[in-house]
C-alpha cells in the first residue's frame, strides 16, 4: 500500500500542479516499501509503484484511444513503463546495505529512468523526474547536468529522508538509547542529513547564474495558435481544417501588422501539422502570408522528401524565397509516426491505415534563421529526449522553437507536462523557448524557465512578444551526457557491487 501511495504523490507532484516538493516525499515512499528486502520483492513494490504513477499521468492516452481501442493501450504502455520502475525497486532493494546507501539508490532510480528513456522502441522519457521541478528550487541544476542531475537530486533527497526516518532512534526509546547517545546519533545522520541538504544547497548556489547570461541581441516573435476541433481521433482526419484555420490566424496577424495595431514581428511560428507538403515544396498560401506580414513563417507539417519518404517537418518560408530552410523529426513516436509489429499494431494504433509507411527520422540538429534569431527547432516528442535541444544550441542556436500538436488529447493534462519540458530545456541551455500548440498551450518561455505569455486551451490566439537571443552556452549543453553516463555507471555498477559481494561471501560456504 505504501508503494501505491507514493507512485500516487509523485503523480501530483506533476505539472499542472505546483506541488514540486511532493516528489522527494514520494521517492522516500518508494524506498522505504523495497528497502531491506529481497531484489525481488522491491520489483514487484517497484511495479505497484510505477503503476500507480503512470496510470493517472498517462490518462490522456485513454482519453485519446479509449472510445475506439478502450483501455488497452493506455493500461499496455503503463505496464512496459511500470517495469522500469520494477528494475529500480529490485536495485534499490539490493544496494540499501551498501555504506552512503542514499546516494546508491538515487543512482539506481535514474538508471532505471535512463533504460526507459531508451527502451523499447527508442524509449518514452515522459514524467522522468526532473520534469516535475520547473517551479523548484532544483531547476537550477538542469544548467549544470541537464535531467540527469536533476532527477538525481530529486532522488537523493528522498532516499535521504528515507534514510533518515529509517534510522531514527525515537521509536526505539529516545536519543539516549541511539547508536552510542547524541554523539552516535549525530554520526548516524551524516549521510541522510547531507543526502537532503547538498541537493538543495547546491541548486540555491546556482540559482543566481541562471538566465543570467549574456545575450546577442532581441527578436519580435508571433507564435500563432490557430485552433483545432476537440475530436480527438478524427483530428486525423482533419487536415484541411487545421491548415484553414492557421491560414486565417495568420492572415489576421497580418492585417494588424498593415493597420499598425500589431508591431511587425521578425518571424512568425505556427504549430506542427498545419501543412502537408510534396517534394517541390509548394505552398501559394503560406507563401501569400509570409509576404503580407514581410518576415519568415517557420510552420511544421508532413511533407516527402526526393526519395519519396514521408516526415515530420519544420519548414521556413521566406517571403521572397518559399521554402529555405528545414528541420526532420528526430525522435518519432512508436505506434504513430513508426510503427513496430505493423501487422499486429492495427488492434491498438489508429495510425496504421493513415499512414500507410513509416516515416523517416532525422539526424541533424534543427537550426534555421528567422530574423535575427538563429531558431532552434524540435517537433512536440522530440523535447521530452535530451539530445535534440542540446545540438541545436551546440550548433550555435540562441533561441529555441517547438510547435507542437496536442489537440488529440483534449483538455489533458498532456499540454501542461510538455510545456514542463520546455521549461526545464529553457534553464538547461540558457534560452528562451517558444512553444506553438494547434489549441493550446502555446507560450513565451523565458530563460530562467518563467512563463511570460501563455495561452488558453482551444482557443485562436496570438501571442506577439520580444525575446532574448542567446549565445553563451552552459555547462549542461556540452557536459550534460556525461552527467547522464555518469549517474547511469553509478547505479549499474551499486547492483554490479552487491552481486560479486554475494558471491564472495557464498565461496567460504561452499568451500566449509
Amino acid at each position: 500500500m505504501s508503494a501505491v501511495l507514493a507512485g500516487l504523490l509523485l503523480y501530483w507532484s506533476c505539472p499542472p500542479r505546483e506541488l514540486w516538493w511532493l516528489s522527494p516525499v514520494a521517492v522516500a515512499g518508494f524506498v522505504l516499501a523495497v528497502r531491506g528486502g529481497r531484489a525481488r520483492a522491491g520489483f514487484w513494490y517497484g511495479l505497484l509503484f510505477g503503476l500507480a504513477y503512470t496510470l493517472p499521468l498517462l490518462g490522456w492516452l485513454l482519453d485519446f484511444l479509449g472510445a475506439q481501442f478502450g483501455p488497452w493501450p493506455w493500461l499496455g504502455v503503463c505496464l512496459v513503463q511500470a517495469l522500469f520502475f520494477g528494475l529500480a525497486g529490485a536495485g534499490a532493494a539490493r544496494v540499501t546495505r551498501l555504506p552512503a546507501a542514499p546516494v546508491w539508490q538515487a543512482a539506481v532510480f535514474l538508471a532505471a529512468e535512463v533504460l526507459r528513456s531508451a527502451l523499447p522502441f527508442g524509449g518514452f522519457p515522459w514524467g522522468r523526474l526532473a520534469f516535475t521541478q520547473t517551479d523548484g528550487v532544483l531547476l537550477p541544476l538542469a544548467s549544470v547536468g541537464g535531467t540527469a542531475l536533476v532527477g538525481f537530486a530529486v532522488a537523493l533527497i528522498g532516499a535521504g529522508l528515507a534514510e533518515s526516518v529509517s534510522r531514527s532512534p525515537w521509536p526505539r526509546g529516545g536519543v539516549e538509547r541511539g547508536r552510542g547517545g547524541i554523539r552516535g546519533t549525530v554520526r548516524l545522520f551524516v549521510v541522510p542529513v547531507c543526502a537532503v541538504l547538498v541537493p538543495v544547497m547546491a541548486g540555491l548556489a546556482v540559482l543566481p547564474t541562471v538566465g543570467a547570461g549574456s545575450r546577442s541581441g532581441t527578436a519580435t516573435v508571433a507564435v500563432v495558435q490557430g485552433n483545432a476541433p476537440n475530436v480527438g481521433l478524427d483530428l486525423l482526419y482533419r487536415d484541411e481544417q487545421l491548415q484553414a484555420n492557421h491560414i486565417r490566424s495568420a492572415r489576421r496577424l497580418a492585417a494588424d501588422v498593415a493597420a499598425g495595431r500589431v508591431r511587425r514581428p521578425d518571424f512568425v511560428l505556427l504549430p506542427e501539422q498545419v501543412g502537408s507538403w510534396g517534394a517541390q515544396r509548394r505552398d501559394p498560401a503560406l507563401r501569400r502570408v509570409a509576404e503580407r506580414i514581410g518576415a519568415p513563417v517557420i510552420v511544421g507539417g508532413l511533407a516527402y522528401g526526393p526519395d519519396g519518404g514521408l516526415s515530420n517537418r519544420i519548414v521556413r518560408w521566406g517571403p521572397d524565397n518559399g521554402a529555405t530552410g528545414e528541420y526532420v523529426k528526430q525522435h518519432l513516436v512508436p505506434f504513430a509516426e513508426k510503427i513496430p509489429l505493423r501487422s499486429v499494431a492495427g488492434a491498438v494504433s489508429p495510425f496504421v491505415q493513415r499512414f500507410q509507411q513509416d516515416m523517416t527520422a532525422g539526424e541533424e540538429p534543427g537550426v534555421l534563421a528567422a530574423g535575427p534569431a538563429r531558431l532552434g527547432v524540435g517537433i512536440c516528442y522530440d523535447v521530452a529526449y535530451d539530445d535534440v535541444f542540446r545540438e541545436a544550441a551546440r550548433a550555435g542556436a540562441d533561441l529555441f522553437a517547438l510547435p507542437t500538436n496536442n489537440a488529440w488529447y483534449g483538455r489533458s493534462e498532456m499540454s501542461y507536462q510538455q510545456l514542463a519540458m520546455a521549461r526545464l530545456r529553457a534553464v538547461e541551455h540558457d534560452r528562451a523557448a517558444l512553444v506553438a500548440a494547434t489549441s493550446g498551450v502555446s507560450a513565451v518561455v523565458r530563460p530562467d524557465g518563467s512563463v511570460r505569455r501563455s495561452t488558453e486551451q482551444f482557443t485562436a490566439e496570438t501571442v506577439v512578444a520580444d525575446v532574448p537571443l542567446r549565445s553563451s552556452n552552459t555547462v549542461a549543453t556540452f557536459l550534460g551526457r556525461y552527467v547522464t553516463w555518469l549517474v547511469t555507471a553509478l547505479g549499474a555498477g551499486a547492483v554490479l557491487s552487491t552481486s560479486l559481494r554475494r558471491y564472495r561471501d557464498r565461496a567460504p560456504r561452499r568451500a566449509r
